[in-house]
């Protein structure tokens, strides 16, 4: 694969969460030729999203808390108890959105909830559940999510490798879920993202088993929001290295990915791919590639008055750089 480092990007900036997330652990001796293992992990950052004031919000899924970085740079909890929250997404009337309740595990470590899709109202603090099952079939593993211009949700189920559709109703409410692509059409759908025209949906296919999908795939969009499978094509390849996760957009139709790793974790993947955001054209082509020194990226947004801020999520840290172009609002 091919890669460049970006220009006009300022230096990062890191927010680590606070060690006092959990008790720090011994390191015991070992010979000098022996490869360290994860013992446990005391936090995994994911889904970051701005409000209309500037505020960032954040998942971490390991300790089930939903994080806030004020516009004066403070770090709180804005949730707790987050049933397994994971991508967030804030919508045009300032209501954060949350994927919820997916199996999350690492070593020593197992989080999950109940699988629903959750809007808050960021006045009030009052949580309503959008949906919660397609047909009467309980999600499986809500995982991220994306606005359309006409104000839709659409998310993806990694577990379920499905995509799904909310569409706003006159009362406030949304419609039912409607499933716009399921397997075998799609593996393990994780980031999504769709273009500034609306015209095209992506997907991140994340399978790290061997031979599985790591890739972003395109399939065209239709006025009404409804997905043509058989219109896919693939958009960005990342095998054999591990997949993006998250993603963004931007006014001129670049995705941003959070992909790469740089230690292998049990999969079939390998080290192809070295952790960063990877900046791919509307043609599929990389423009520029953002190392980042955590593992594992989770998710980027972009935020900030002119949107050319982008918070990306890594590990137990979020990160801060300034970008050359604006992202999209959603």
């Amino acid at each position: 694969m091919r890669t460049c480092h970006s220009r006009g990007v300022s230096r990062l900036v890191a927010l680590a969460l606070p060690l006092a997330c959990a008790a720090a652990l011994p390191l015991d001796a070992q010979a000098p030729d022996q490869a360290p293992e994860i013992a446990t992990t005391v936090a995994f950052t994911e889904g970051p999203t701005p409000d209309r004031a500037g505020n960032i919000y954040f998942t971490d899924i390991i300790n089930q808390r939903i994080m806030k970085v004020g516009t004066d740079g403070n770090l709180s909890i804005y949730r707790e108890h987050s049933n397994a929250a994971n991508g967030l997404l804030i919508d045009s009337q300032d209501r954060l959105i949350a994927c919820e309740g997916a199996l999350f595990e690492r070593p020593g470590v197992k989080v999950e909830g109940k699988r629903q899709i959750t809007r808050t109202d960021l006045k009030t603090g009052k949580i309503e559940i959008l949906a919660d099952n397609y047909m009467g079939k309980p999600f499986e593993g809500p995982n991220d999510a994306t606005l359309d211009g006409k104000g839709r949700i659409y998310f993806t189920d990694l577990a379920g490798s499905a995509v799904y559709r909310l569409d706003p109703l006159p009362n406030g409410g949304v419609s039912r879920p409607v499933r716009l692509l399921a397997a075998p059409t799609i593996q393990r759908s994780n980031g999504i993202q769709i273009s500034p025209d609306d015209k095209k949906l992506y997907v991140v296919e994340a399978n790290g088993a061997k031979g599985g999908a790591r890739q972003i795939s395109a399939f065209d969009l239709a006025p009404d929001g409804s997905v043509s499978a058989s219109s896919k094509k693939l958009h960005y390849n990342f095998s054999p290295g591990r997949s993006g996760d998250g993603m963004s957009i931007d006014t001129q139709g670049n995705l941003w990915v959070s992909a790469g790793m740089n230690q292998l974790r049990g999969t079939d993947e390998t080290l192809a791919n070295k952790t960063g955001i990877y900046v791919i054209s509307p043609a599929g082509k990389l423009l520029k590639f953002i190392p980042i020194p955590e593992d594992l990226i989770t998710n980027n947004t972009f935020a900030g008055p002119d949107r050319k801020t982008m918070y990306i999520t890594a590990g137990k840290t979020l990160y801060k750089i300034r970008t050359d172009v604006a992202g999209m609002a959603r």
